[in-house]
C-alpha cells in the first residue's frame, strides 16, 4: 500500500469534562518545518500544547507539562495508527477545572489526534528521484513520449553536439522501468543516471 500524507492542514475539536481539546495537523517534510509550524500554531494562553511528528524513521513527541506518556505518545500512536507519514500534530488543551487522570488524558489526546487525521483529506506520498538523461537528437521525440507516460518532470534541458541532455524528477517507483524502456528503445544509445537526492 502506498504511503500517504495529508493533502493540507486539518483540525478537530472535542470536549472532555469541561477541558477543550483542539487537534491540528499539517503535512511537513523536515523536523525543522515541523518545529516552525508548531511555534506558529501553539497557543501561549492554552494550558498545554502537546505534539508529535513522524517523517519516515524520524519522530518526536512532547507532553508539554502533562503527566509523562499521557499526551505526546498517544498523539504519535495516532499518527502511526492512521498510517500517515510526513505529518505533525499538535493538540492544544484549555483546562476546564476537572482532572481527567492519565487514562482520560491518553483517551482525549490520542482520540482528538486520531479523529483529526482520520477525517483529513489525504494524498499519496511520492518518493521522488532526480536523474539525468542523455540521448541522440533522433530519439528526442520518442524519449519525450516515454517521459510523459512515467510522470517525470523536466527540470532542465540542454543540447550539445552529442544530442539532448535532460535533468529529470520522477517517482522512484518509475525509475527502473524507464531505464529498461530507454535501453530497449535506443539499443543502449540513451543513458539514464540517478542523482543523489538532495546532494550536499
Amino acid at each position: 500500500m502506498a504511503l500517504e500524507t495529508l493533502a493540507g492542514p486539518a483540525q478537530f475539536a472535542l470536549e472532555a469534562r469541561k477541558s477543550r481539546f483542539l487537534a491540528r495537523a499539517c503535512p511537513i517534510e523536515s523536523p525543522d518545518a515541523a518545529m516552525a509550524w508548531l511555534q506558529q500554531v501553539s497557543d501561549a494562553d492554552a494550558t498545554h500544547n502537546c505534539w508529535a511528528y513522524r517523517i519516515g524513521a524520524q519522530y518526536r513527541s512532547s507532553d508539554d507539562g502533562e503527566p509523562g506518556g499521557s499526551a505526546g505518545r498517544p498523539i504519535l500512536a495516532a499518527i502511526e495508527g492512521q498510517g500517515v507519514d510526513q505529518v505533525v500534530v499538535v493538540v492544544t488543551r484549555w483546562y476546564g477545572g476537572t482532572n481527567l487522570g492519565v487514562g482520560g488524558l491518553v483517551r482525549a489526546y490520542g482520540g482528538a489526534a486520531a479523529e483529526c487525521l482520520r477525517t483529513a483529506a489525504r494524498r499519496e506520498l511520492v518518493d521522488w528521484r532526480e536523474a539525468t538523461l542523455a540521448c541522440d537528437f533522433a530519439l528526442s521525440g520518442a524519449v519525450h513520449g516515454l517521459l510523459d507516460s512515467t510522470g517525470a518532470q523536466k527540470l532542465g534541458v540542454s543540447f550539445d553536439e552529442h544530442g539532448l541532455h535532460l535533468r529529470l524528477r520522477l517517482p522512484a517507483s518509475s525509475y527502473a522501468g524507464l531505464a529498461d524502456r530507454l535501453r530497449d528503445l535506443s539499443r543502449g544509445a540513451a543513458s539514464l543516471h540517478s542523482l543523489e537526492k538532495n546532494p550536499e
